[in-house]
């Protein structure tokens, strides 16, 4: 049997494509393995210190804590940098965070790093750690929990809607936007926001060398720059990363020149609007319809 030369050529030419094409294929495959390991903290071994990154609102994330639990059991991580740039998020989630990183802190040294703002349950996350950095400039503080309600039953009357509600106790569902707050529902709400308050304010005295009396001067609400918490000791130093690296090998027995890698602790399934959208319910609306918690976010005023 013959063949067309030419055609044998085109044979060739086919097959040497197909295997370009496939070990293009298998390199691209490999990358994104690589890539993946990289991002999941997996594939780089040795000693070396881990750099986290705690953005935006803080809300409870399961992702996170596993990540942090790994963390602490990696002996080959001898040092966490906790990079904080968040207004804060609900009390729970900031707990969540604070657990944790307190868990991480028993087998390591662990720094913060404040950025732009490190405020209310940013705050919370950051005490947790062995020592915190901040920059002059850094807006933090503002140790409180508040939840907001509105109360738009007059205005859906004058609109000529009639909102029912149907519950088992006169507490239930309190406050809810659809019927005025009573003295007896404020009280009891008051109480939950009061008692959070105590559980922010005893962790900020149990982590800090403050006083509980000077602790609950300083825990009214209020902001603070980097240089004022610094006097007021709720954070111990002016400083970056390179001085928190300083402090864990001053301090703490750190090998010098250790290499820095970037870990992912959260699975990033929720868009920044949806986490906005759940803090603004459980800050505007009734607890019935979001229980899982108060918020500690500081809020600048729009005047």
């Amino acid at each position: 049997m013959s063949y067309d030369p030419d055609a044998l050529l085109d044979r060739r030419r086919l097959k040497r494509r197909l295997r370009v094409w496939q070990a293009v294929t298998l390199l691209v495959v490999v990358g994104a393995v690589l890539a993946y390991l990289q991002a999941q903290g997996t594939l780089l071994r040795g000693e070396r210190i881990v750099r986290i990154h705690v953005e935006g609102v803080i809300v409870r994330d399961d992702a996170r804590s596993r990540a942090l639990a790994r963390l602490a059991e990696d002996d080959d991580v001898r040092g966490v940098i906790v990079h904080i740039d968040s207004p804060g998020g609900s009390v729970v989630g900031g707990e969540d965070l604070y657990n944790g990183l307190r868990a991480v802190a028993q087998a390591k040294p662990v720094a913060t790093v404040m950025g732009t703002v490190a405020t209310s349950a940013a705050y919370m996350t950051a005490i947790a750690t062995d020592r915190v950095f901040a920059r002059e400039g850094t807006i933090t503080g503002s140790i409180g929990v508040i939840l907001q309600t509105a109360d738009v039953s007059e205005l859906l009357e004058r609109i000529g809607v009639e909102p029912v509600t149907i519950k088992s106790t006169p507490l239930k569902g309190v406050p809810s936007p659809v019927e005025p707050l009573t003295p007896e529902g404020r009280a009891a709400t008051e109480q939950v926001v009061l008692d959070l308050y105590d559980f922010f304010v005893d962790l900020v005295i149990a982590r800090r060398p403050i006083d509980a009396q000077a602790v609950r001067r300083l825990a009214d609400g209020r902001v603070f720059s980097g240089r004022q918490a610094v006097e007021n000791n709720l954070i111990d130093a002016i400083g970056d990363e390179a001085a928190a690296i300083g402090w864990m090998v001053r301090e703490r027995d750190l090998p010098d020149g250790l290499p820095v890698e970037t870990v992912r602790t959260n699975a990033d399934k929720d868009s920044f609007l949806e986490k906005i959208t759940g803090l603004a319910g459980k800050s505007l609306f009734s607890n019935a319809l979001t229980l899982d918690g108060l918020v500690s976010l500081w809020q600048p005023s729009a005047r």
